[in-house]
């Protein structure tokens, strides 16, 4: 066959692939993310976006992973479950995205994970450590410790102390009575019972309903709700000069927490599944300046931490994938990772180890609006 011919023929293959709606080689890592950016949580929407986004820019800054540039879409579901489903369809069908990555919350992936599944792409680093994002998935994996292993820190300090009477503000759905009874298991050990408090997710929370939980007597509140209702309980108790020692999972978004809070927060402990965002490890020191270069002003929080850890940890299973930009293949990468040293920061991943850390820290609020572990 001539030169011309062999052209013509490869041109031809091309056009086949075009029109039958094949592509000869994946153009990008498609990272599809359901976030809330506007609506009762969007400051930490907004934070898992900003770090996630800045350590990607900084990659294709430097050529992208394997020649390919990494391309981050995040949609907003506004705190939203079934918003939240169907941004991951649009995410899965019209973006072709390689892998869903970051969701804020457990609520916030329960319709996005069984589509995940169905597709055979990698659901990675949500938001959350609630059990329905740790039951055995051959898709989904998780960055962060378990809420049983934050709950099991702070229940281990306070009760060490002699506290007796633990109330646990939760949501009245799936995941906040899935929380509640990780306590209630933990304190069954200690032939002990917590006191349930519920609220409704994305609801105003009123005078009347602090009044309530007063009423409980805690000698320890636990809170597994967001930044905005738990703040404004530790507003109103300190207007009424009462004083109840508080503990936060990291759900909570501890620097959302501390700026909605004001200084009412300050006291209260929130645990955290990541290192400072003050400390002098190499990874926080990347993630820092990936933040400054990509023009984020605001001083790097624990959410943009984790979300870059994450986008780090990602990246080197893109490195290691067979396929660039191939989703069966970044999900293989992920499961066969193995240990990973992010810079301070391991995780591990392998057969049958889906979560990546157990790494968990209580920190304290201080009067100065800062987060100390």
């Amino acid at each position: 066959m001539s030169l011309i011919h062999k052209s013509v023929a490869s041109l031809a293959c091309l056009a086949f692939a075009l029109a039958s709606g094949g592509s000869l080689a994946q153009k990008s890592w498609v990272v599809g993310q359901s976030a809330p950016l506007t609506g009762s949580n969007a400051a930490f929407g907004n934070d898992i976006r900003d770090g996630a986004q800045a350590y990607f820019k900084s990659l294709n800054a430097k050529g992208g992973v394997a020649g390919l540039p990494v391309e981050l879409i995040a949609l907003d579901d506004k705190n939203d479950r079934k918003e939240a489903g169907v941004n991951t369809a649009k995410l899965l069908g019209a973006h072709d995205a390689s892998v869903l990555f970051g969701y804020a919350s457990a609520t916030l992936s329960l319709d996005a994970m069984p589509q995940a599944e169905q597709a055979g792409v990698l659901f990675f680093a949500p938001f959350s450590g609630a059990d329905p994002v740790r039951k055995a998935s051959p898709v989904v994996y998780t960055l962060r410790a378990s809420y049983g292993d934050e709950l099991e820190k702070m229940l281990a300090f306070w009760t060490g102390l002699g506290l007796k009477t633990v109330v646990v503000v939760h949501y009245d759905d799936e995941v906040g009575k899935q929380n509640l009874a990780v306590v209630t298991n933990y304190l069954a050990k200690q032939d002990k019972k917590p006191v349930a408090f519920s609220l409704k997710r994305n609801a105003t929370l009123d005078a009347a309903q602090v009044g309530e939980l007063i009423k409980l007597k805690a000698d320890v509140i636990i809170n597994t709700v967001l930044s905005g209702p738990a703040a404004e309980i530790s507003k109103q108790m300190v207007a009424k000069g009462i004083f109840i020692p508080m503990s936060s999972l990291s759900f909570i978004g501890a620097q959302q927490y501390i700026e909605a809070a004001g200084p009412a927060g300050a006291g209260v402990s929130i645990s955290q599944v990541v290192p400072s965002p003050h400390s002098a490890l190499p990874v926080v020191q990347e993630c820092s300046r990936a933040l400054k270069d990509a023009g984020i002003t605001k001083t790097m929080n624990s959410a943009h931490l984790e979300a870059c850890i994450g986008a780090k940890v990602l990246a080197e299973a893109m490195r290691r994938s067979k396929k660039p930009g191939d989703a069966k293949a970044l999900l293989a990468s992920m499961a066969s990772l193995g240990a990973y040293d992010a810079g301070g920061f391991t995780v591990t991943y392998g057969p049958k180890q889906n979560h990546g850390s157990k790494y968990a820290e209580l920190g304290m609020v201080t009067r100065d609006g800062k987060l100390r572990n």
